[in-house]
C-alpha cells in the first residue's frame, strides 16, 4: 500500500505541466501533519439564566390538570407572584389559575393542560422555571397561601 500511494504521490509531481523541479518540491505535501491542533473555540448558545419566564392563562388548553408551585411572594399588598416548574409551550402552558379566599387563607390552584395548536407537534421534554403574578380581591395581610394542588 506504502508503495502504491509512494507513486500516485510521484505521479502527481511529475505531472504537473512545465513547472521546474525545485517548484515542485516546493509545492509537496509534508510527510507528518503538525502535532498539535489549534484549539477550537465556542460561543455558547444559551443566554445565562435569566429567572422565570412569565406567563398568563390562556383558558383554552385541553387535558388540564393540577400543577404544584414551588414558591408564594408576596410583591405588593394585594399581588401574590408563584413560581412553579413546568414544560414547554405550546405543549404545556397555564390554562387557568383559582384563588379561594378567606380570613385564615388564601388557596391558589395552578391549572395547566396543552394549547389545542399543539396537535401533531413533537415536544421536547425539559424543565423550565415560569411565573404568574395573581391579584388579590383583599390584601394579603397575615393570611396563609396555600397550594390547592397538593
Amino acid at each position: 500500500m506504502t508503495a502504491t500511494l509512494l507513486a500516485g504521490c510521484l505521479v502527481l509531481a511529475t505531472s504537473c505541466g512545465g513547472a521546474a523541479p525545485a517548484e515542485r518540491a516546493s509545492t509537496a505535501v509534508p510527510a507528518k501533519p503538525p502535532a498539535v491542533a489549534e484549539p477550537v473555540t465556542t460561543t455558547p448558545t444559551t443566554s445565562p439564566k435569566q429567572g422565570p419566564q412569565p406567563v398568563k392563562p390562556t383558558g383554552n388548553a385541553i387535558n388540564v390538570h393540577k400543577v404544584r408551585w414551588t414558591k408564594a411572594k408576596a410583591v405588593s399588598k394585594r399581588k401574590v407572584q408563584l413560581t412553579w416548574w413546568s414544560g414547554v409551550a405550546p405543549c404545556t402552558v397555564l390554562d387557568r389559575v383559582k384563588v379561594k379566599e378567606t380570613s385564615k387563607r388564601v388557596t391558589i390552584t395552578l391549572y395547566e393542560g396543552t394549547a389545542p395548536k399543539a396537535r401533531n407537534v413533537s415536544c421536547i421534554m425539559i424543565a423550565i422555571e415560569k411565573t404568574t403574578t395573581v391579584t388579590l380581591k383583599k390584601p394579603l395581610g397575615k393570611r396563609q397561601v396555600v397550594d390547592g394542588a397538593r
